[in-house]
């Protein structure tokens, strides 16, 4: 299988490197074409606040690693990056990868629950756009397929954790309490809805919300009984939050270094905690050196990440027992592919012969005698054909000897001339 691909992720690069090829949604609606047109006959593209990955079927044989990371960087006009910055996968391993990264396991939260989706998301987006083929539509299967059995038989996603709640987590080890605290939550996406709800459970005495989009945020202040402060009014309110949690898409800075600088002067240095969540990032993170601000982003969670780890990662055999299980079916069904146009023109071929053999009797017997001839004959081809095909087969689904079932293909084609039958065929 030569499916091939590349990851720019929480493992190999800083937040720095990771919002500058994180690619946006409208992004990877114009990213996508230009792989189509010269790296991919078809794939997906999965960009979040933790990784970048590019996969698919390469055009050319002569396609490498480099290629596909030249086509991120070109795009996103950056420079080159160093080696150890990009994970690239092959084949077997270029799967395994991807169900590593459905199933949780490879994400910076373990039993991650958004992540599930996220990929999800990526793949329908990829047939939506024609970028999905035969391939792509079943690995996709395999994945969803992957993800849910991660879910129901493990207990890895149990009281299952985002970014949001570690992002919370960490403002808990900063405040003994949250009931006479103030927050505001930048973002009504999914990721900011989470933050608001989790602020609300931890007894966060007063809870806004702030979205580009107004009716957005109105939708979730209802939701979490909090208020709404617009958007444009968000730099003139900040003073009255002791908490900032921001998860926009947006491209840039919401908030500047100014706009803190001049938010702690109005609170005479009260202490001020600002979690960004953001990929890009929406707060500039200069912020961090002004007195009485506790900055946090997503690579300032480690002491989460530990934690959430040494929970869950006795569950780890279970959910790797999962995609081992899922990968050997997948290549299962991929070995098959050759072989079985073969096994299916094979068979046809010897039931067109039956069949007009049997047509030369029909006039000639009574309909119950016609029935029962039909009915032997199929039997009989059925078992001269069983062992035959049902080895082809085996062979190529076990792939303990795939040369071998590709071999006895060539050979059954070439033999009872299967190509010039099919070719006469589709000319009729």
């Amino acid at each position: 299988m030569n499916i091939v691909g590349i990851s720019i992720n929480h493992k190999t690069a800083s937040i720095e490197l990771r919002e500058l090829h994180h690619l946006s949604s409208d992004e990877v609606l114009e990213f996508i074409p230009i792989l189509k047109e010269n790296i991919f006959t078809e794939g997906f593209v999965l960009s979040t606040c933790n990784r970048t990955e590019i996969f698919g079927i390469p055009k050319s044989n002569n396609l490498t690693y480099k290629d596909i990371q030249k086509c991120l960087l070109n795009f996103k006009n950056t420079k080159e990056l160093s080696p150890q910055h990009f994970l690239n996968y092959f084949s077997c391993g270029a799967v395994k990868h991807i169900l590593e990264v459905a199933s949780s396991v490879d994400s910076l939260l373990i039993g991650d629950s958004q992540i599930h989706g996220q990929v999800k998301d990526a793949f329908l987006l990829s047939e939506d756009l024609g970028f999905s083929k035969t391939l792509m539509h079943k690995l996709f299967e395999t994945t969803v397929r992957v993800g849910k059995r991660t879910i129901t038989e493990t207990r890895i996603g149990e009281g299952a954790v985002t970014i949001s709640f570690a992002g919370i987590k960490i403002l808990e080890k900063i405040f003994s309490s949250f009931e006479t605290k103030g927050a505001l939550v930048i973002g009504a996406g999914e990721t900011g809805e989470l933050a608001a709800k989790h602020l609300r459970e931890s007894g966060i005495g007063k809870l806004a919300i702030s979205n580009r989009t107004k009716e957005k945020a109105e939708l979730l202040a209802k939701k979490v009984n909090g208020e709404v402060i617009d958007f444009n009014d968000i730099k003139n309110s900040l003073p009255k939050f002791d908490i900032v949690v921001s998860a926009t898409s947006a491209n840039n800075y919401i908030l500047e270094y100014a706009d803190i600088k001049n938010m702690m002067k109005i609170r005479k240095g009260k202490l001020t905690s600002l979690l960004d969540i953001a990929i890009p990032r929406d707060i500039d993170p200069k912020v961090s050196a002004i007195d009485g601000v506790f900055y946090n982003d997503i690579d300032s969670l480690k002491v989460i990440v530990d934690e959430n780890l040494k929970k869950r990662e006795k569950e780890l055999p279970k959910v790797n027992g999962i995609i081992m299980e899922e990968m050997t079916n997948f290549f299962k069904w991929y070995n098959t592919l050759d072989v079985v146009p073969t096994i299916k023109d094979f068979r046809d071929f010897f039931e067109e012969i039956r069949r007009d053999e049997i047509e030369k009797i029909r006039h000639k017997v009574h309909d119950y005698e016609y029935e029962k001839v039909d009915n032997m004959t199929k039997r009989i081809i059925g078992r001269i054909l069983h062992n035959p095909t049902w080895n082809l087969k085996h062979l190529s689904e076990t792939g303990t000897d795939y040369e071998a079932a590709s071999r006895y293909s060539d050979i059954i084609r070439e033999l009872f001339n299967l190509d010039d039958k099919k070719n006469n065929n589709e000319e009729k």
